[in-house]
């Protein structure tokens, strides 16, 4: 079944005349984890508004076309019945923590839809335990470190139990080890819970060999949408401004030398297994 349908999705932004994505048609499969690339600018947070309802239920604008999300017309869908469909995590996790706790947070939502207090406490219990915070329930999220804060966001949305998890470059703002940390609680939740995910994200190096299909966006439009394989190494976005894993390009230039690589790896993992199979090889 899919969980995403967008038809002819055109969006200008109130005040502009550049359309900040255009003629987007797009199916997403539930379960699918969908790594979005493009540079600043390319429509990729735009096109998550639209699919969570912040478009264009709280940006005004001009929208064209049609998006279905979990069976949902998010042009005639109240925001509070699509947030429990499709949560979003953003690039500055400050920007959704406001509570005095970290367990306050995770619970608001849920309060605010008048979810069963017994019910609540199972899911705060459950987000928490997923993210592996539950030590910090007790503290303030603004005494924690930027990676702590963006997994207390990932949990409060985590406990609405979503269909449809969008993050929009969750870590930008991180230093490389909290990055990671972060990925692997992203990937997690989609092998653990089956969660359909989009992540707008420039480190590709982080989700490269973990997501199922990549598609790069320009100028509001999407240019190329394949699996990461497909993507990385038939084509070089360089010039749009999307880095191809460092890994693929290091596998390219042993590859003008040596034919090592006949499946082209995406991590650091697959390379190594490729040079020692061709080692192998070479010695017996």
């Amino acid at each position: 079944m899919e969980i995403v349908r967008v038809e002819g999705l055109t969006f200008t932004y109130s005040g502009s005349e550049v359309p900040a994505v255009k003629d987007i048609n797009l199916t997403m499969k539930e379960g699918e984890f969908v790594l979005l690339l493009g540079p600043s600018g390319c429509g990729k947070s735009t096109l998550c508004r639209c699919l969570n309802g912040l478009i264009p239920h709280f940006y005004a604008g001009k929208m064209d076309g049609k998006v279905v999300v979990a069976g949902m017309d998010v042009t005639k869908t109240p925001t509070y019945v699509l947030s429990q469909h499709v949560g979003m995590v953003f690039q500055i996790p400050e920007n959704q923590l406001f509570s005095l706790t970290v367990e306050n947070d995770v619970a608001f939502a849920l309060e605010n839809l008048g979810i069963p207090r017994d019910e609540i406490k199972r899911r705060v219990d459950f987000a928490l335990r997923a993210v592996g915070i539950e030590e910090l329930r007790g503290r303030s999220p603004f005494e924690l470190s930027g990676g702590q804060q963006q997994k207390v966001a990932i949990a409060s949305i985590l406990a609405l139990m979503p269909k449809l998890m969008l993050f929009d470059e969750p870590t930008s703002s991180l230093d490389p080890v909290s990055a990671k940390s972060v990925v692997d609680i992203i990937s997690s939740i989609r092998k653990e819970f089956g969660t359909s995910i989009i992540v707008a994200e420039h480190r590709v190096e982080l989700l490269a060999d973990k997501v199922d299909r990549v598609i790069v966006m320009q100028e509001g439009s999407i240019i190329k949408d394949g699996k990461p394989k497909e993507v990385f190494v038939s084509e070089e976005f360089t010039p749009y401004g999307v880095p191809v894993p460092k890994v693929v390009s290091m596998a390219k230039g042993v590859n003008r030398h040596l034919r090592v690589f006949n499946d082209m790896p995406l991590s650091p993992e697959e390379f190594e297994q490729g040079i020692r199979g061709f080692l192998y090889d070479k010695v017996r």
